[in-house]
């Protein structure tokens, strides 16, 4: 069981790589964040739904749990939005420095949905997570707008993580995360109509187009499968201190591709260092507890 566990690890290390490129990919397509959001996922549910198809696999649900999916797809999309705009009124920095408070925040409120105590070791992992993603940000705290809507953007993203987390034992990957990318694609649309409403009279150029249909595909359709998939055996706070190393791969991926080595900076590597530690000891901790509890069996 416990060698089973450390193939959803790998996987779970996997997706987290692909999530660094999604940077790359954000870098790349000529578009504004909303609407980069939008496509993203009309590309991701598309691809999702054809898989079901193809597997065969009946997406029918009882309209409560539709609604209760498309819901968290809501989230979703209300996060990625909040993250891009944290990005548009200060810098990525910031953003990124804001998300780190999702562990913090799942170490906390995952317990209280699974009705289990807050374990310290995730709190101890959070605060680690936290320190070595300022060395590498150096987040400015001036930014205060910034700020506060990237703190929402963690709030939201450690709310779908846990949600999912109880989600996933019910349901086929597959079926989530289309419905999921549904309620996130239609609550974009719905937002970007609102405050632009020219989402449909933007051309796109074949690069945009091939660098949408890899990030909707692979990056979001594939990877958010993964995601769901590994929480079925792993918690929400597991997932989420594991994605910590999105920036570490993201920023290693910039500086090979655009090559911007400036970032790659005394900070950087101390905080890196932190977070490959942290998650690192953390893996084994949950590996270890999981050996000690099957070997009383």
């Amino acid at each position: 069981m416990a060698k089973n566990l450390t193939s959803y690890f790998l996987l779970l290390h996997f997706t987290v790589f692909l999530f660094g490129f999604t940077g790359i990919l954000g870098r790349l397509i000529s578009l504004s964040g909303d609407i980069l959001v939008w496509y993203r996922t009309a590309f991701a549910m598309i691809t999702l739904w054809i898989i079901l198809l193809i597997r065969k696999t009946s997406f029918r649900l009882p309209l409560q749990q539709i609604l209760q999916l498309v819901g968290i797809g809501v989230i979703v999309g209300a996060h990625w939005v909040t993250f891009f705009h944290a990005i548009k009124i200060s810098n990525v920095s910031i953003a990124l420095s804001c998300l780190a408070v999702t562990t913090l925040f799942v170490s906390i409120i995952e317990p209280l949905f699974f009705n289990r105590r807050i374990d310290k070791v995730d709190v101890l992992g959070g605060f680690g997570i936290l320190l070595g993603l300022l060395l590498i940000t150096n987040v400015q705290f001036n930014y205060w707008q910034g700020i506060v809507t990237g703190l929402i953007s963690a709030m939201l993203s450690g709310l779908f993580t846990i949600m999912n987390r109880k989600m996933a034992s019910h349901h086929d990957g597959f079926v989530i995360s289309t419905y999921e990318m549904l309620g996130a694609n239609l609550s974009t649309a719905i937002f970007i109509l609102c405050t632009q409403p020219n989402l449909f009279q933007i051309e796109l150029s074949l690069s945009d187009i091939s660098y949408l249909l890899i990030l909707g595909t692979i990056c979001t359709a594939f990877a958010y499968w993964a995601i769901v998939h590994v929480l079925k055996r792993i918690s929400a706070y597991a997932v989420v201190m594991s994605i910590n190393l999105e920036p570490i791969y993201g920023t290693v991926l910039a500086a090979l591709i655009f090559s911007e080595y400036e970032e790659l900076n005394p900070g950087f590597y101390a905080g890196s260092a932190i977070i490959l530690i942290s998650v690192f000891v953390y893996s084994r901790y949950k590996l270890n507890l999981t050996h000690a509890t099957e070997s009383k069996k």
